[in-house]
Order: structure tokens, then C-alpha cells, then sequence
């Protein structure tokens, strides 16, 4: 997926104040620590630090999602963080995000910690970010 199309696809999904550009995945995907999985339908952006990953973002078309699409690039997400030797996983999703929270629950992820007004809604309202973590031995 180009730079443009996944920012396309990340606007679709997230309702954010400042949705991420295509200069922002372009600049993350030229670092050799990030890698990407999926297809223009889903895509789940990592990296791998020290033997830690952290899934940046993943997001699934608004129109394709409960097809599996999203727990298909969290599996992948982790076999490529396994692969580059990550032990751990860690992410953030916003506190208010029940069906990305549940998602992530039911794929062996546990909720570690908790960022206070981590993100902002598009009215300003400021949201926690709860932090999870999952094993990858």
C-alpha cells in the first residue's frame, strides 16, 4: 500500500481532530524498525525496538468491518513481530473503543496500564488511552 492509501483508509476509520498523512506513514515505513501488514481493506503498522513491539495503529475499512479482516492483521502484526524477535507487544487504544478493545481482549491481550488524555475527540474532549501488552515467547 502506498503512503496515500493508507492515509486514506486511516481517515475512513478514526475519528481524530488531525487524522495521520501520508508524509507521516511515508516517513515511518522508510525507518527499518516499521513494518506493515495487510491489504487495502485492513493494515496493521508496526515496529519492533529492543525486542519490544508496538502496534501503532490498525485499522479496517468502516464498510468490511466483522469480516475478520482486523484480527487476520493483528495475527499477522504479531508473527511479524516475532519474527524480527520482539518478545512483547504493547499498544494504545482509546479507552471509549469497545469492539478495538474487545478485539485485542479475545486475541490474548491484557490491559497493563492506563495514559490519561492520551487522544482528543474531534470537539476537543480529551480520552484515556488504556495501554495492553500481550507475550510473544
Amino acid at each position: 500500500m502506498t503512503p496515500e492509501a493508507l492515509a486514506a483508509l486511516h481517515r475512513r476509520c478514526f475519528d481524530t481532530p488531525r487524522p495521520w498523512t501520508s508524509a507521516e506513514f511515508a516517513a515511518l515505513l522508510a525507518t527499518d524498525t516499521v513494518f506493515l501488514t495487510g491489504d487495502l481493506h485492513a493494515f496493521a503498522l508496526g515496529r519492533v525496538v529492543a525486542g519490544e513491539a508496538e502496534l501503532l495503529t490498525l485499522a479496517t475499512d468502516p464498510d468490511r468491518r466483522r469480516a475478520g479482516l482486523g484480527r487476520r492483521c493483528l495475527q499477522a502484526f504479531e508473527a511479524a513481530a516475532r519474527a524480527r524477535d520482539a518478545q512483547e507487544a504493547f499498544l494504545e487504544v482509546a479507552a471509549d473503543n469497545g469492539p478495538a478493545i474487545a478485539l485485542y481482549r479475545s486475541a490474548g491481550w491484557r490491559t497493563t496500564g492506563r495514559r490519561r488524555d492520551y487522544y482528543r475527540s474531534p470537539d476537543g474532549q480529551r480520552i484515556d488511552a488504556g495501554i495492553m501488552g500481550k507475550s510473544l515467547a
